[in-house]
C-alpha cells in the first residue's frame, strides 16, 4: 500500500489503493451499462490515462486468450458481453431454464391467475390457502403472468396471464380456455377444491404432467425455486396485495 489516496467521492471518504486489474474486473462485472474511464478511475482509485491503457491492454488479452466474454469499449464506455462465438450456450441455458418443468404449486397459481385475472397475490393466496410470493415471482421471471395495474380499493398489484402464456399454452386468446372456471372457489369460499382439475388441464394444455408432491406440502414448496419461505415479510406482502 503506498501514501496515494482514491480520489474522494461525495462524502469525502479516502480508501487505499487497489490493484488496478483486478479493480476494474470487478467493477465491470456488475456493471448493467458501459461505463467510462473516468468514472471507473475514481471507483478503482487510479488516475483515468492509466485506466484507459488498462482497459485497452484487458480487452487485447482477453481476445488473445479466446475467452468466452469480451470487454467492449461501446457508447462512450466499457463493458463485458458473452464472445459472439458462445452466444449458443448461453441461448441453450436461457431456454433450457424456461422451460423447465413448473411444480404443481405454481400450476396451481398460473391456473388461478388465468381464470380470475387481473387478481392480487392476496387474493391468490386465499384461494390456495398458502403464500404465493415465491411463485408468482417465479411465473413473472418465465414470462407467463405479468403486472396488470393497480387495484383502486386495496392499492394491490393485480396480475394476468402473457401472450407467452398463450404461447405456451396452444391458445390463441383466453376465450379458448377449458371452461373450469366454475370449478375454481372464489375468495370467500377460501378452498382450493377445483385447482387439482385446472392445474391437470394447464398441464396437459403445456405439455407436461403435473408434478405429484403430495409427500410434498405447499410450505415445501415455498422452498424450491417456485417458492421462497413464509417468514415474516408474507405478512407485508399481503397488506400490499
Amino acid at each position: 500500500m503506498t501514501d496515494q489516496h482514491v480520489p474522494t467521492g461525495p462524502h469525502e471518504l479516502e480508501l487505499e489503493m487497489l490493484d488496478i486489474r483486478p479493480a476494474l474486473e470487478a467493477v465491470l462485472m456488475v456493471a448493467d451499462q458501459p461505463l467510462d474511464h473516468l468514472t471507473l478511475a475514481q471507483a478503482v482509485g487510479h488516475p483515468p490515462t492509466d485506466v484507459e491503457q488498462t482497459l485497452v491492454e484487458l480487452a487485447s488479452e482477453y481476445t488473445d486468450q479466446g475467452r468466452g466474454f469480451e470487454l467492449r469499449n461501446i457508447a462512450g464506455g466499457w463493458r463485458f458481453f458473452t464472445r459472439e462465438e458462445f452466444a449458443g450456450a448461453v441461448e441453450r441455458f436461457i431456454l433450457d431454464g424456461q422451460q423447465a418443468r413448473l411444480t404443481q404449486a405454481a400450476l396451481e397459481t398460473m391456473a388461478v391467475v388465468a381464470y380470475r385475472q387481473p387478481i392480487s397475490r392476496s387474493r391468490i393466496s386465499a384461494i390456495r390457502g398458502v403464500n404465493v410470493d415465491g411463485v408468482v415471482r417465479t411465473l413473472v421471471t418465465r414470462g407467463l403472468i405479468e403486472e396488470d395495474g393497480i387495484d383502486a380499493e386495496s392499492g394491490a398489484i393485480l396480475y394476468r396471464t402473457t401472450s407467452y402464456f398463450l404461447e405456451r399454452m396452444g391458445l390463441g386468446d383466453l376465450s379458448e380456455l377449458p371452461d373450469i372456471a366454475g370449478h375454481l372457489p372464489e375468495l370467500q369460499d377460501m378452498d382450493d377444491e377445483g385447482l387439482v382439475d385446472a392445474e391437470a388441464v394447464l398441464g396437459e394444455l403445456s405439455g407436461q404432467d403435473p408434478i405429484d408432491d403430495e409427500a410434498t406440502s405447499d410450505s415445501a414448496d415455498a422452498l424450491t425455486d417456485d417458492g421462497d419461505s413464509q417468514d415474516a415479510e408474507a405478512s407485508d406482502d399481503d397488506a400490499r396485495g
